[in-house]
């Protein structure tokens, strides 16, 4: 066990092919409306002894963004939300990494969205490590974490004849995440 704990340790890039990272709110009080970002770069520095010591950072191109409407995706990108050209990415960077239990982690860090900057903690379970038939090892996590858009100066709205309003502010940011073990020509772990 201990020899294939070791094996976990360094660093982990996200598969972009096999991970989705995501999100859903509320449209018009009634129903939600599903979301990702096609264009990230993700690594996760594992350290299997001392999950404490590991450390992930994830940024997106906030231009990637893909709701499956043309025309609401071009929305998103303008100042009214995201203000892509300004601001073309979302970062995170972890400060601290918390495991739980076994297979269960609070990762903690700094979240920027249109230059404005809080800390967040994404509850994220580890999902499991397998070699795929290409002979890399992959390891799957999952976790979601709510959050307020008005926090990250995403105000725009539009009132019902209800009361309501178009879209909620409350957005559920969604990860899953495929990510291969960074190994050396030989195929061996590095680090």
């Amino acid at each position: 066990m201990t020899e294939l704990m070791s094996d976990y340790s360094g660093e982990w890039r996200f598969d972009p092919t096999h991970t989705r990272i995501g999100f859903s709110t509320r449209h018009a009080m009634v129903t939600k409306v599903r979301g990702a970002f096609n264009d990230f770069d993700g690594a996760i520095n594992a350290d299997a002894e001392h999950p404490d010591k590991s450390s992930v950072r994830l940024t997106i191109k906030v231009a990637s963004i893909d709701t499956r409407n043309a025309d609401r995706d071009q929305h998103l990108r303008t100042n009214d939300f995201f203000d892509a050209p300004n601001f073309p990415e979302i970062t995170f960077i972890s400060n601290r990494v918390d495991q739980v239990d076994q297979g269960h982690f609070i990762v903690n860090g700094d979240v920027t969205i249109r230059g404005v900057t809080k800390e967040i903690a994404v509850p994220m379970d580890f999902i499991g490590v397998e070699r795929d038939p290409m002979g890399n090892l992959r390891a799957g996590f999952e976790g979601s974490r709510r959050i307020d858009r008005q926090d990250f100066g995403l105000k725009w709205n539009t009132a019902l004849d209800s009361g309501g309003v178009l879209v909620s502010d409350k957005i559920t940011l969604e990860f899953e995440v495929s990510a291969i073990k960074v190994e050396d020509s030989a195929g061996t772990p590095q680090g």
